[in-house]
């Protein structure tokens, strides 16, 4: 089933019963503005080094969402969604002495207030990549201390927020932070160096593990979770080489985010790593990391293919199959289908969440109307996808559209856009894309039924 002006689900299907949870998500550094208001973080100090940001671009401005959020919250309603999924930007709430920026933290009340009294469920990310610049210098997340640090502003914030959040999440994506940022170092803070890269990846583990038991004590009533993003990974060739290689990226770059979770180890491939490289484990941390959570949230945008290569654990292949988007990520929905079964296959779950699914397309703004059809097509694809896991006995509790609206692209600068909807940068004006009208009308057809 192809969407071609709207998208259409069966009416059997989970996901158009009500207790399905339909959402759109943002994060707080690609949309705030207002650096002014909070203390600096590592995406300000990556975005002035030279040649990181492909606009040479940066988040002081973004979406104005600080000034315009009672706006934004309208158009949220606008979609007849059922939760909208936020982060909170740890150094717009805690002053450097670790006590509480209240203006800082006055302007989530007022955003989650306004969204509860809409009727619409709010799910916070406590982080989503933005750490104070401060904790940075002191080692970032190669530093334990960061850990206990991020327990106790997940302490104070879940302290003060209480249980208008519906759900709260401790982490984003944890291998973006560590392997993107501390081993490839395309994303902040842009360090090169796989045992920095492994320390990190295990204190945002130890991170999520010592917020967990201060989350269910503050807020008993919400739901507490992680979110992690899964590529599948499948052999570049049917040769037994490559089979194994893509075996071992989907342990090294997927797997090692979610077996601590639910397995309370480290995947096999570890034992592959040079001693000087791997994880930085004391005792006990695992049984802290392991702790159970409610759900755990899954984003999903494409798959990679992994090959065989002499003197490396693999090689991603660089020539992606068509269609692409327009970050150059091949349109693949039965990767999806493919990760939540294999995921329910190999995982004792929790319910799921897919937190974020989109894509980054070409729009044009033509007489105020944004026409594009490849991204209804591209999430009619993957909600069947989605169908059809349910349908195999995946248990999916809800759907995030990524994103709300364009924004900062991280080091692709505004050059991409996400968003079902538009955002001209120059008067900041926000106009719904006819996906924005599609997925609105998809989830009044289901209340309507």
């Amino acid at each position: 089933m192809t969407a071609k002006h709207g998208l259409t689900l069966p009416s059997d299907s989970s996901l158009m019963q009500q207790d399905f949870v339909f959402g759109v998500a943002t994060s707080s550094f690609q949309i705030e503005g207002a650096r002014d208001g909070r203390l600096p973080c590592i995406w300000d100090t990556f975005c002035q080094k030279p040649g990181t940001i492909k606009d040479a671009s940066n988040g002081d401005i973004a979406c104005q969402h600080v000034e315009l959020w009672l706006q934004d919250v309208e158009l949220i309603k606008q979609l007849n969604v059922d939760a909208y999924r936020l982060s909170i930007s740890w150094p717009r709430v805690i002053h450097e002495s670790g006590e509480i920026n209240e203006e800082g933290l006055n302007f989530y009340h007022k955003v989650i207030d306004a969204l509860n009294e809409a009727g619409i469920q709010v799910f916070v990310t406590l982080y989503h990549w933005d750490l104070p610049q401060h904790l940075e210098d002191q080692g970032g997340w190669c530093n334990r201390a960061t850990a206990y640090a991020f327990r106790d502003y997940a302490d104070r914030v879940s302290a003060a927020l209480g249980e208008k959040v519906h759900a709260y999440s401790t982490l984003n994506e944890p291998f973006c932070s560590a392997y993107l940022g501390y081993e490839l170092g395309i994303h902040a803070p842009g360090i090169q160096n796989q045992a920095a890269a492994k320390a990190a990846a295990h204190h945002l583990m130890l991170a999520h593990g010592l917020a967990m038991p201060v989350l269910r004590k503050n807020c008993p009533g919400s739901q507490h979770g992680i979110v992690v993003n899964i590529s599948p990974i499948e052999p570049y060739t049917n040769t037994q080489e490559d089979i194994a290689a893509a075996e071992t990226a989907h342990q090294y770059l997927n797997a090692w985010y979610i077996d601590p979770i639910l397995k309370g180890q480290y995947p096999d491939v570890l034992e592959k790593l040079s001693p000087e490289a791997r994880p930085p484990v004391e005792p006990g941390d695992m049984d802290i990391i392991a702790q159970p959570i409610d759900y755990l949230g899954v984003n999903y945008y494409t798959r990679e293919r992994a090959q065989a290569c002499s003197g490396e654990l693999f090689r991603l292949a660089e020539d992606k199959p068509l269609p692409l988007t327009d970050m150059g990520w091949e349109v693949y929905p039965q990767g999806l289908y493919n990760t939540l079964t294999r995921l329910n296959k190999e995982y004792l779950l929790p319910p799921l969440y897919i937190t974020e699914n989109g894509a980054a397309m070409k729009d044009e703004l033509d007489n105020g109307r944004v026409r594009d059809t490849n991204r209804i097509d591209y999430f009619q694809t993957h909600l069947n996808a989605v169908d059809k896991a349910c349908r195999s006995g995946v248990n999916i509790a809800g759907y995030f559209a990524w994103s709300l609206m364009d924004n900062f692209e991280w080091a692709e600068g505004y050059l991409k856009r996400f968003g079902i909807v538009y955002v001209d940068y120059t008067t900041q004006e926000r106009i719904l894309k006819d996906s924005a009208k599609a997925y609105s009308a998809l989830i009044a057809s289901r209340t309507a039924g």
